[in-house]
């Protein structure tokens, strides 16, 4: 995922090397995430079709050597396709993580996905960071000489660990593929309501650290871009707090720790509304809280929709993170609009209320809403994943009683490797 950002400290650095103006250099973090999209629409619903092992393995292979092109270019021309391109092969994280899902048990699920959430966080925030660093010691071609290193560590340690899964949906086309995403999209009514906390919160979350620039910059604080760029390490706390939080997440109906981090969200968002022009102790307060809400809301909503279906995650994961990327752009646009015409105050209460609209979408299916049903409380409020599981348990055993071939199949289910129940 590193390979999306290394380009943004360094568009000075492409403005010098390739002698072209701010606004042509512009055009390649664009082309970047342009090519980002077209991965996720095209290439990560292949998880659901093909070999995940040999998919990952050529998208890093052909990652690597875009990158030395990248690395080598000396025409702007070919380094903007080669950017467009790179952003098509970074889609590998959005491989592995319905992968993470199918390998962890249920019970683990949201820990497993948290751990490579994190590492996700992680790789965009260091590579700003090296990148930076690197482009002003050195020159920028040693950033890519750098990435090409490292994507080949990956190359090598995914091609000794990975594992090799068969195929889904062998009787599936690619273009059968591609409709069943887009239907997902607007039949499950837990997508849905998926797809709209999400746009909301990435919105939100986008606008917050857009606008945080202008803010810390400006009156009261008139902070260097330097120290500006600090408060960007507060997020890293939070990238070590997720694991945890997953864990925490795997004891309970994801519904409740999406509740719970949503209202995170609604609350830190009210601490920077209130106080984040007169205290940089509630900037950092709510940076942090942000992030870590933010994270676990993530992990909480992807645990509860990666459950549809173990057939077709990679789809379900690629409507995820379209809807982030949709949040994103929202959010850096609008938000940066109402800053500018409006200040920071009204920008946060936009956010604000915005936080308050993930939680409607939320309330309006419970915890153990049917997946077909659009609204509605049915099945309780129970909130403990496993008080839940002994239930069904408890019903299944009661089927068995009541039905005598269901009585007969029950010992040869036994034999065949599933242990009664004990307790």
């Amino acid at each position: 995922v590193a390979n999306l950002y290394y380009c943004q400290p360094l568009l000075i650095e492409f403005s010098k090397s390739f002698n072209v103006t701010y606004e042509e250099v512009s055009r390649i973090p664009t082309l970047i995430q342009a090519g980002y999209l077209v991965g996720l629409l095209l290439i990560s619903p292949l998880g659901d079709l093909v070999r995940r092992r040999q998919l990952v393995l050529l998208l890093v292979v052909s990652s690597i050597a875009i990158t030395v092109g990248l690395a080598i270019s000396g025409n702007f021309q070919v380094f903007e396709t080669l950017s467009f391109f790179i952003g098509i092969t970074s889609v590998t994280p959005q491989i592995l993580m319905p992968l993470a899902a199918d390998l962890a048990p249920p019970d683990r699920r949201a820990s497993a996905l948290s751990v490579v959430l994190s590492g996700l966080m992680l790789g965009i925030l260091i590579a700003r960071v090296l990148a930076g660093i690197i482009g002003n010691f050195t020159t920028w071609r040693v950033v890519y000489y750098m990435s090409i290193g490292v994507q080949s560590l990956v190359l090598i340690g995914a091609y000794l660990i990975l594992p090799d899964y068969p195929a889904k949906n062998r009787d599936m086309t690619y273009f059968q593929i591609l409709f069943s995403m887009a239907k997902y999209a607007v039949t499950e009514p837990l997508v849905v309501q998926v797809v709209l906390i999400n746009i909301a919160s990435s919105a939100c979350f986008t606008s917050f650290w857009v606008t945080l620039t202008f803010l810390l910059g400006g009156p009261p604080y008139y902070y260097s871009t330097l120290v500006i760029g600090l408060f960007g390490l507060v997020g890293m706390l939070g990238v070590f707090v997720a694991p945890f939080a997953g864990r925490v997440i795997d004891k309970l109906i994801p519904w409740y720790a999406t509740l719970v981090a949503t209202s995170g969200l609604l609350v830190f968002q009210a601490v920077q509304t209130a106080a984040g022009g007169i205290n940089v102790a509630a900037v950092i307060i709510a940076c942090f809280g942000l992030d870590v809400a933010r994270q676990s809301q993530q992990i909480s909503m992807s645990t509860r929709v990666l459950s549809i279906s173990s057939t077709a995650r990679a789809r379900l994961n690629a409507i995820l993170i379209l809807s982030l990327f949709i949040g994103q752009v929202m959010g850096t646009s609008v938000g940066t609009e109402v800053f500018v015409q409006h200040g920071w105050r009204a920008c946060s209460l936009l956010t604000l209320a915005l936080q308050g609209f993930q939680i409607l979408i939320l309330l309006l299916r419970g915890p153990h809403c049917p997946r077909k049903r659009w609204f509605g409380y049915e099945g309780g409020l129970e909130a403990r994943k496993w008080v839940v599981l002994e239930r069904e348990k408890a019903q299944c055993r009661g089927e068995v009683q009541h039905d005598p071939e269901a009585q007969k199949e029950a010992p040869m289910k036994s034999s065949e490797g599933e242990q009664p129940d004990k307790s």
